[in-house]
């Protein structure tokens, strides 16, 4: 039984931004892995969400193979780092005008080159190459080319024949 008052659902528009992973060593450090490219999300001083508490980070590094060991103010050793393997992270959204970011494309319609609507975005599906956007028409477009997305309206740039494919 939980204890009353907790809230277990991270603040209104909070973004899942990873999880934690397993401890490492004895002194409550934990792999984090993220689901975003902005590493600065579990620096120093960073405010993070977590199975209903906040988590400050005092430190955080990058091991040779690119994996992140952090270590957080409410984790005090190995046992209770075990205590939270597994766990879905979320932050505040970063306020960068010029990065795409997916929950804002979400709903967006998708216009080409030449002004033709080719639907409303419904998803955004991870891809090595590039994410690409999904519209309700069963359009596939990659986010490299993406113009700008502003005022509800994708503007795309895309080459010749590619939404005759997604026809086929």
């Amino acid at each position: 039984m939980r204890p009353s008052g907790r809230q277990d659902t991270p603040p209104a528009g909070w973004l899942t931004i990873g999880h934690l992973r397993r401890p490492h060593g004895l002194k409550g450090d934990i792999f984090v892995q993220l689901t975003t490219d902005r590493r600065e999300r579990v620096d120093a001083g960073a405010e993070l969400f977590a199975r209903g508490q906040m988590l400050s980070v005092v430190s955080s590094r990058v091991l040779g193979n690119g994996r992140i060991i952090a270590r957080f103010e409410q984790i005090a050793d190995r046992t209770d780092a075990e205590k939270w393997t597994n766990v879905e992270l979320f932050a505040a959204p970063i306020d960068d005008p010029s990065a795409l970011w997916v929950h804002e494309l979400i709903g967006q319609r998708v216009v080409d080159q030449d002004g033709i609507d080719r639907g409303v975005c419904t998803a955004v599906l991870e891809n090595p190459a590039a994410e690409i956007i999904e519209t309700d028409t069963g359009a596939l477009v990659p986010a490299n080319f993406v113009v700008t997305a502003a005022d509800g309206t994708i503007t795309v740039d895309v080459p010749d024949g590619l939404f005759e494919l997604n026809d086929d």
